[in-house]
């Protein structure tokens, strides 16, 4: 990355900051990269002082008081830490176990885990409008339970549809996992994010200008977030058994059994690192949207043809 693309992404308004990104996330590949960087963990180990640091090296390249023994390779780092840590609407810091960098590792089962969808779901939301913390909580609420239950409740009415014969029940509870699965990860946003729905979200000009606030740019907000929400368990449920196929032949673990188990979630575990970024990378954060397919008074007030918002992850 040269300069000139730090001093873009180094402006005080998020707004010029989100703008900025788009202009460098037009492809898929460009986007995984970036997103590559977000979601490393190594971020989540940053201090204080380090995030200080990286802040304050972007803003005296943008006000041109940087020294010029920085690199830009510092520059690059300071600006990885910065959007791994910093929520590109509020300016905060984002929680560090619902940051992007620790879906994965915070990641559990059952529960917890749509209990950490949830939260991670919430951190990464678009936040140009308050969400009341009543709001806040009934969506939370509701978002772990509707996804529990679903999730629960299909397994449990395959186990006991008595009237399948075993090989039948078999193939359905081996099917099942996945549509159960991303069902409870499309209600989990959509409720987390509902506040989105009922107030509207920002857009933007191509000068990163707010136009005014949408409802329909915040269901497309929440649409395209629900389908990467459902592309990231597929190779989680691909891979690993594909995988653990061929490593149960080798005969190292033949003779060894007590290996399988922590080898399958070591593979599971890389799976989903793997899937992570591939998902989130499907649609730009910053995403488009024509005028016309907006409320008129959106129209009304821009002379632009394409306007952005903030998609969220």
């Amino acid at each position: 990355m040269n300069r000139w693309v730090c001093t873009l992404l180094s402006e005080d308004a998020p707004t010029l900051i989100n703008y900025s990104l788009s202009l460098f996330q037009s492809s898929f590949l460009g986007r995984l990269r970036h997103f590559v960087d977000i979601i490393d963990p190594t971020t989540l180990f940053v201090s204080e002082r380090r995030l200080t640091e990286c802040v304050k090296l972007l803003d005296d390249y943008k006000h041109g008081t940087l020294s010029p023994d920085v690199s830009d390779l510092q520059l690059w780092e300071a600006q990885k830490i910065k959007q791994a840590i910093i929520h590109p609407d509020t300016g905060e810091k984002i929680f560090m176990p619902f940051r992007m960098s620790g879906y994965v590792p915070f990641g559990t089962p059952i529960w917890l885990n749509q209990s950490h969808n949830a939260c991670v779901n919430y951190s990464n939301r678009n936040a140009t409008k308050p969400t009341p913390t009543s709001r806040f909580l009934q969506g939370y609420v509701g978002a772990v339970t509707s996804a529990v239950s679903l999730a629960v409740g299909l397994h449990l009415l395959i186990q006991k549809a008595n009237h399948m014969s075993p090989a039948t029940r078999m193939i359905i509870q081996r099917l099942i996992p996945f549509p159960a699965v991303a069902s409870a990860n499309i209600c989990n946003v959509g409720l987390m994010r509902r506040n989105e729905l009922s107030e509207g979200i920002d857009v933007l000009d191509e000068n990163g200008n707010v136009v005014g606030s949408s409802k329909i740019a915040a269901k497309h907000a929440i649409m395209e977030t629900a389908f990467t929400r459902v592309v990231l368990p597929m190779p989680i449920f691909v891979l690993p058994p594909i995988i653990m196929s061929y490593l149960e032949k080798v005969p190292l673990l033949q003779t060894n059994r007590r290996l399988l188990l922590p080898i399958h979630s070591l593979v599971c575990l890389a799976t989903f690192g793997l899937s992570l970024p591939l998902a989130i990378s499907l649609f730009p954060q910053m995403s488009q949207i024509e005028v016309s397919q907006l409320e008129p008074e959106i129209a009304m007030a821009t002379d632009s043809k394409v306007v952005i918002y903030n998609k969220g992850l």
